[in-house]
């Protein structure tokens, strides 16, 4: 099994950063790829970003591109999404899934999730 972890949302202004955390722990040798998503009240989930387990490979949604980053602490087994220039519409519960060999925007195909942090960004 493995566990996860987010830590880091809060509220900040429009134009602010942000840093998430997904630490991650147990069988974490079986991971393949850590993957971010958020849900924002009444909507459907989204693919954010992911990165693979060894850092190598990164991939961002079109809307968070040139804004985000993932990059990972192998030490402390985590990952991070540093948010940049954040926008009202990145409001969203966000939460980092990860999958023994599934590396996609699906998040039907992920198996360990974490139990998400909240992001606000105002005005």
């Amino acid at each position: 099994q493995v566990q996860l972890v987010e830590s880091g949302g809060g509220l900040v202004q429009a134009g602010g950063s942000l840093r998430l955390s997904c630490a991650a722990s147990g069988r974490t040798f079986q991971i393949y790829a850590i993957t971010w998503f958020r849900q924002a009240p009444g909507k459907e989930r989204e693919f954010v970003a992911t990165i693979t387990w060894s850092g190598l490979t990164t991939y961002y949604a079109d809307s968070v591109k040139g804004r985000f980053t993932l990059f990972r602490d192998n030490a402390k087994n985590t990952m991070y999404l540093q948010m940049y220039n954040l926008k009202p519409e990145d409001t969203a519960a966000y939460y980092c899934a990860a999958d023994n060999s599934y590396y996609g925007e699906n998040s039907a195909e992920y198996h360990y999730w974490g139990q998400g942090t909240q992001v606000t960004v105002s005005l």
